[in-house]
């Protein structure tokens, strides 16, 4: 006897984390674990602007599923839709065919998207930096346009080569900035003496009024103050009106001459939830503390995608799409399905939050660990030990502190590897939002193959 089949899509946080767990929890034989998921390896997503900025080897972020678990079946592909009367999912292989994938059990974490808005020339001229080919891309994109800039006679052509714009001023967006403003600067003084680094503009555009407002206002002001001395210009309540091939406008009026815009103002849940039929709150589907998805028959929902009552401040309100919430989720799914198994009372999911941590790097950071204000390289401290911490195995510890020591050590020699170096990558490029299937769609497929 195999016992039920549990399935789970998505292989970030939320997903490794439950498989893990069921791993640990269930003997062998009490139920089949199934992983879908388009990679082999689950990123650790806070560290991407250091691959961007390549102080970190793409492997580094990356561990292998196969060092991860043992007795999950993984399935090379991503679930495009669900039939939750049926129990099937539609995968869709990393080859491009479709198989269904029943099941009794379904664990939903497929995690978010970049979002975006019906602004002119963003879907055709954005970069992102939610994977991590997007950070290889992009880190490919940003050294090229120094190569360029260097090589050109035209000076307003190597004016928008310099001049970059990042929109988001939440975690992803900030630390991108921050990191690849430190890589265009060190390569202009090290391998481009005919660019003077005062041409190079980092903007770091957000339509909020504070930067890095779950920080609080004390922290905020001291990251807004570390980047302004490294010269980076950050414009708050500000958006992008539209974008072209060599320009930005902002609401503002502003135009920025630029070649760059990377786009990392916020996320939105995966496309999938669109094929499920269930409730959902701001585009997240909407959860029990214990995960359950209502009216849905062995359905559970967590991470990203997935609107789980915060117990914890107890007002209502889900909680935040952060990795530390999916992490804990996942582990404690692992329980609650195991429980639901053998017959016993489920316990509703409750996190009291560690704190955060923001890198900027070198010796810039601000972290708030255990609700305690720290800036500069206490900060530092505690971000990078947070992070080897929070990476889920060995191998990828050691792979990181060595690749952390050595680039303060050796520095970087701002190399490109040619990804891509003849498509735009834009976020649908990457991120595959089109290949879903309407929840019609999924029922047509289902019913003709019953």
């Amino acid at each position: 006897m195999h016992g039920p089949n549990i399935v789970i899509v998505g292989g970030g946080f939320a997903g490794v984390e439950a498989a893990r767990g069921l791993e640990r929890t269930l003997a062998q034989g009490e139920a089949r674990v199934t992983l879908v998921s388009p990679t082999d390896y689950q990123l650790y997503l806070p560290l991407l602007p250091h691959v961007a900025a390549g102080v970190l080897t793409p492997q580094s972020v990356a561990p292998s599923l196969r060092r991860i678990l043992r007795r999950t079946a993984l399935v090379p592909g991503g679930v495009i839709g669900v039939d939750t009367a049926a129990k099937v999912c539609v995968v869709r292989k990393i080859t491009g065919e479709l198989v269904d994938l029943a099941y009794d059990y379904l664990l939903l974490t497929p995690g978010s998207v970049t979002r975006t808005f019906d602004i002119p020339g963003l879907a055709e001229e954005a970069r992102g930096m939610k994977t991590l080919a997007q950070a290889v891309y992009l880190r490919d994109h940003v050294i090229a346009q120094l190569d360029l800039a260097a090589t050109t006679t035209d000076t307003a052509e190597q004016a928008a080569r310099l001049q970059f714009v990042v929109v988001g001023g939440g975690y992803a967006g900030t630390e991108t900035a921050a990191c690849l403003q430190r890589l265009t600067t060190a390569a202009a003084r090290r391998y481009h003496p005919r660019i003077d680094p005062g041409l190079i503009k980092w903007h770091l555009v957000d339509l909020a009024p504070k930067l890095l407002p779950e920080l609080g206002d004390k922290l905020g002001a001291g990251a807004l103050r570390m980047l302004g001395e490294r010269g980076l210009h950050i414009s708050l309540g500000t958006s992008v009106a539209s974008v072209t091939e060599d320009e930005v406008t902002l609401t503002d009026g502003r135009v920025l001459p630029s070649r760059t815009l990377v786009w990392t103002a916020g996320v939105a849940a995966s496309p999938l939830v669109d094929s499920l039929g269930a409730e959902t709150v701001r585009g997240r589907i909407v959860a029990e503390p214990d995960f359950r998805v209502p009216g849905l028959d062995g359905v559970f929902a967590l991470g990203d995608a997935a609107a789980v009552p915060d117990l914890a401040k107890g007002d209502g309100s889900p909680c935040p799409p952060t990795a530390q919430h999916a992490a804990r989720q996942g582990r404690h799914a692992a329980k609650v399905l195991a429980a639901r198994l053998r017959g016993r009372p489920t316990l509703p999911y409750r996190h009291k939050d560690l704190g955060l941590v923001v890198d900027l790097g070198g010796r810039d950071a601000v972290s708030k660990p255990l609700g305690i204000d720290l800036k500069g390289v206490p900060a530092q401290v505690v971000a990078r030990g947070y992070h080897l911490y929070a990476l889920p195995t060995g191998t990828a510890r050691f792979r990181t502190s060595a690749n952390w020591l050595l680039n303060a050590v050796a520095g970087d020699d701002f190399v490109r590897t040619g990804f891509l170096a003849s498509r735009k990558g834009t976020l649908r490029d990457f991120e595959r939002t089109d290949v879903y299937l309407t929840r019609e769609q999924v029922t047509a497929r289902t019913r003709a193959h019953a």
